[in-house]
């Protein structure tokens, strides 16, 4: 009696499997719904991958040859944007030098060259209209009290003080020095790939050196270990340069005082000595790379370096062609826009994940649609 009750449960599973079958190929909808489902499970960790045809596994690694070759061409691609990028520099070149000379003070913009509207000039306007008299007096006096003044008064040390990644930089003690900071340029190389920055100061108290320069090299190829991480140029490696601090004006290094104690006479005596201080002049000095390629970087050089690389390049790629707006603030509200745009995406996109998992029924979803649109319901 139990085979005969065993036999017909087996029946009637047989049956049920043959139902929702035959359940699903009427209902295309609803296959391509249960799909979506299972597509999450399917890969690597399930053991996909590795359950696959033998002749699926040689297919797969035609593909794999296929998408090398299509990451050497990427490769490529970004070589020619260097190349591309560095033929566009020289153009704006002329517009950076005219920059510098107006806020150095050494060229006065014409009517012409200053007709940018304000909102300032715009509130001038209507006090102008209420009190003309006045007005005219304040601003006489104003004018009087102002011919004297250069340029744009600490032009470069405001935008890093703005900037956050460089406000953290930057010690009460640089500031003196950063006052001085007249110019920051970029230079770019083809062979190797990379690009220098240079930092241009007025004579100052602290250092001789008139200019201070950061090399960074990039390399464009993927990797023999991991071709498939690459996404574009990388910077690998960056020279600082020897700063000629005047006596006892290095900003880099302070002077600590320390107790001794004798060992077997136990007299204690008190050594002074130099230790590295914090500064935004390390930038010019960065940790060591090793010439090895293969060779291990303890994690704390790799952190300073990683930020050092992050650094060069926003300063490259933002704050020099964008200098004006950092110093006013605008490219920073700029900024604060996308992220929070970003933030929101994120935030959609975890709330279409935590709709999707639970609680999802594919025997509810309607004829006619995708397994996208059930996914979003």
């Amino acid at each position: 009696m139990d085979n005969n009750a065993s036999g017909s449960d087996e029946e009637v599973e047989g049956d049920v499997k043959s139902s929702v079958a035959a359940e699903l190929l009427k209902n295309p909808a609803l296959f391509n719904a249960l799909q979506g489902k299972l597509h999450s499970m399917v890969g690597m960790n399930s053991g996909y991958i590795a359950s696959l045809p033998a002749p699926v596994k040689r297919r797969l690694k035609a593909l794999k040859k296929v998408q090398l070759d299509a990451t050497k061409i990427e490769a490529k691609f970004y070589e020619e944007v260097h190349k591309l990028e560095c033929k566009y520099h020289e153009m704006y070149k002329p517009l950076y030098e005219k920059r510098t000379k107006i806020t150095k003070g050494e060229y006065e913009p014409n009517e012409d060259e200053c007709d940018w509207p304000s909102d300032e000039e715009d509130e001038e306007l209507a006090d102008d209209m209420k009190d003309k008299a006045k007005l005219e007096d304040e601003k006489a006096k104003k004018e009087e009290e102002e011919k004297d003044v250069k340029g744009v008064p600490e032009f470069w040390l405001t935008i890093f003080k703005n900037v956050d990644m460089l406000q953290e930089m930057v010690q009460e003690g640089d500031e003196p020095v950063l006052k001085k900071l007249q110019d920051i340029t970029v230079t770019f190389s083809e062979s190797p790939m990379g690009f220098t920055l240079h930092f241009y100061f007025a004579p100052n108290d602290y250092f001789s050196n008139s200019v201070l320069t950061k090399e960074y090299e990039m390399k464009c190829e993927p990797s023999e270990d991991d071709p498939f991480s690459f996404e574009g140029p990388e910077i690998f490696k960056c020279k600082g340069c020897t700063i000629n601090w005047k006596e006892g004006k290095n900003l880099t290094v302070k002077t600590v005082k320390k107790k001794q104690k004798h060992k077997s006479k136990g007299n204690v005596r008190t050594i002074t000595k130099q230790v590295k201080n914090d500064s935004f002049f390390n930038f010019f000095d960065p940790p060591p790379i090793p010439d090895d390629p293969n060779a291990d970087v303890d994690p704390e050089t790799q952190d300073l370096l990683t930020a050092d690389f992050e650094i060069g390049h926003y300063i490259r790629d933002r704050i020099i062609p964008r200098a004006v707006l950092f110093f006013t603030g605008e490219a920073l509200e700029e900024e604060d826009f996308d992220e929070e745009e970003e933030e929101d995406e994120e935030d959609g996109e975890e709330g279409e994940e935590e709709e999707d998992d639970p609680d999802f029924d594919p025997a509810k979803a309607k004829p006619g649609q995708n397994a996208q649109e059930c996914k979003q319901q």
